[in-house]
């Protein structure tokens, strides 16, 4: 095997020996739409902070095409923050905080065990 395909890449799982392939997913897209100081928004922030996620972030406050861009995208809610994984609404963080608690975030935002 050469040198190169035994190199460790930190965070993935050392190649097989077996000669199988990893498949490796690219991180899911995270998006989040926000006000600057909502309490909830600013949670959900510091949630994906700490798991070290990267996202993109709409901040709506005077926002108008956002907005409703947000409102269509998540059915009809005007609450803050709402969070899309992969384009799938996931909801805000109550729903964020929930599937961080019951272990199910990690696998959805593809994150190295």
């Amino acid at each position: 095997m050469p040198l190169r395909d035994r190199m460790e890449i930190p965070g993935l799982p050392p190649p097989e020996e077996s000669g199988q392939d990893v498949e490796v997913k690219p991180p899911a897209k995270v998006e989040l739409y926000t006000y600057r100081f909502s309490s909830d928004c600013i949670l959900a922030k510091g949630l994906l902070d700490r798991l070290s996620v990267t996202y993109n972030e709409f901040i709506i406050d005077d926002d108008e095409i956002n907005k409703e861009v947000m409102m269509k995208r998540s059915g009809g809610r005007t609450s803050v923050p709402q969070i899309f994984i992969d384009g799938i609404a996931i909801g805000g963080y109550p729903e964020l905080h929930r599937l961080n608690a019951g272990g199910v975030l990690a696998a959805l935002l593809r994150l190295a065990a």
